[in-house]
């Protein structure tokens, strides 16, 4: 028999978080009573992941493995959705661990007729700056939910004020896979594409995305400087991807950002000295910022020392992705 529930995870070289993430879902599936499986993708890794899941499950759910060289999140999801057996779908990440009550509570909620659930995530900020700078923006971004998290649900016409990812995402697998085989990103390199925002978009036309402090999950973020700021410019480049397009209520910053920078960068160019003020009055500016928005004194300290390092990566990043978008279409 077929399990109801497939769970598809994405991996690449996540060996040191998936022992507690494995074990999380091992947890959250026993208190559902739900059929699942696990369908772990290796885009790749040379840690070891996969044996580490082998390790963690250890029996507890049948495991699917595949293994493909890096074709990013992507590719790596489309593969294990096709590979999934379940009538619905779980796409889960590596870092991310669900809440014990999580899916007996989605379970109650798909019975009822609300058929897609995006995961309400928190990050794990404890003695971390970089979970402490991202949990302020996240928040800041999204606070037409995070302000007062309750059982909500947004559709096409709201999309850009609700929080949305596939880290934490469970929708029936026929609708899953016809987003996937609908989606046309415009970058060819499958590893910058903003496979959150499309998919997840082209699903919010069909159906209503559901949100609920109830079905959560706790996301680890990066613990050290370089991987921060690698994923800042992973970020940046996914962005102009996901919002370079009319349709998202960001593309006003997109399009505003690219001669802004120029334009900013000659000018530090001609005057190398202004460049630190600027950043550093960037990062204090943030700081008082996120101290207005009663944030805590750690998160303060975090926006105002990371603030400048993230606006150059990110930056860094929209560059790339608009390069990599312009080398695309003279192509």
């Amino acid at each position: 028999m077929s399990p109801s529930l497939s769970v598809v995870m994405p991996v690449l070289d996540e060996a040191p978080h998936l022992q507690p993430t494995v074990h999380a879902l091992v947890e959250a599936v026993a208190r559902s009573g739900l059929d699942a499986e696990l369908v772990l993708v290796d885009d790749g890794s040379t840690d070891g992941s996969a044996e580490v899941v082998r390790e963690a499950l250890a029996d507890r759910l049948p495991l699917v493995v595949l293994a493909q060289p890096n074709r990013g999140r992507f590719e790596a999801r489309r593969a294990g959705l096709e590979a999934a057996r379940g009538e619905w779908v779980l796409l889960l990440d590596a870092r991310v661990r669900l809440r014990p009550g999580a899916l007996a509570y989605a379970r109650d909620r798909l019975a009822a007729g609300e058929m897609v659930w995006n995961g309400h995530v928190h990050i794990d900020a404890r003695g971390n700056p970089y979970g402490a700078f991202w949990n302020v923006l996240v928040e800041v971004a999204w606070r037409r939910y995070f302000g007062d998290p309750r059982p909500t649900s947004y559709g096409a016409d709201d999309f850009d004020h609700y929080p949305k990812g596939t880290s934490c995402f469970l929708a029936p697998r026929e609708l899953l896979v016809s987003a996937v085989q609908a989606f046309a990103p415009r970058i060819s390199d499958r590893r910058l594409v903003s496979d959150d925002t499309h998919l997840i978009r082209s699903i919010a036309v069909r159906q209503r995305i559901h949100l609920s402090p109830e079905f959560a999950c706790d996301y680890q973020p990066r613990t050290d400087l370089r991987a921060f700021l690698a994923n800042c410019v992973y970020r940046g480049s996914t962005f102009v991807d996901g919002h370079g397009r009319r349709e998202s209520r960001f593309f006003p910053v997109v399009v505003a950002f690219f001669p802004a920078s120029a334009a900013l960068a000659l000018a530090t160019l001609r005057r190398p000295a202004v460049a630190p003020a600027l950043l550093a009055l960037g990062g204090l500016g943030a700081g008082a910022a996120a101290a207005g928005l009663g944030r805590k004194g750690e998160e303060v300290g975090a926006v105002a020392a990371l603030t400048p390092l993230f606006a150059v990566a990110y930056g860094l990043g929209m560059w790339r992705g608009l390069l990599r978008l312009a080398l695309d279409r003279a192509a």
